[in-house]
């Protein structure tokens, strides 16, 4: 079962999803803004993070830049971007993911992007091409 860790400010929200996505058989982790959520990655290495852009104390970009600066292998834990933000693209490919999410969004567009990202990082790397 893969760990999830939600970064939302809006608690009803993040509540939410924690447990819908915990019926759909993830075990999740709710952090309200991005300093709790530092310091849940501390306690505990997640399999991913849903993480909304626009937050008080620690934006949705400044955690993920320090989640990817920490030396405890989270570069390597995707993370996908929620926000309603029109460049939501450019702010992805700015902190380093490639997921992301307008708002609003279906619970079944989280669910198979959460499936897409964990499927994609637990595939080996594809062999070097032979010149």
């Amino acid at each position: 079962m893969a760990d999830l860790l939600i970064v939302d400010d809006d608690v009803d929200t993040a509540d939410l999803l924690s447990e819908l996505l915990h019926f759909d058989g993830y075990d999740t982790r709710v952090a309200n803004d991005g300093s709790e959520a530092l310091s849940l990655l501390d306690a505990r290495k997640p399999d991913l993070v849903v993480l909304d852009v626009e937050m008080p104390k620690v934006s949705g970009p400044e955690m993920a830049h320090q989640m990817f600066m920490r030396n405890h292998g989270l570069e390597s834990v995707p993370i996908i971007l929620c926000s309603g933000m029109l460049d939501l693209g450019v702010v992805a490919a700015s902190v380093g993911t490639r997921y992301y999410l307008s708002k609003p969004y279906a619970l079944d567009s989280l669910v198979s992007l959460i499936g897409r990202a964990l499927r994609e990082r637990a595939a080996p790397d594809p062999p070097p091409e032979k010149r």
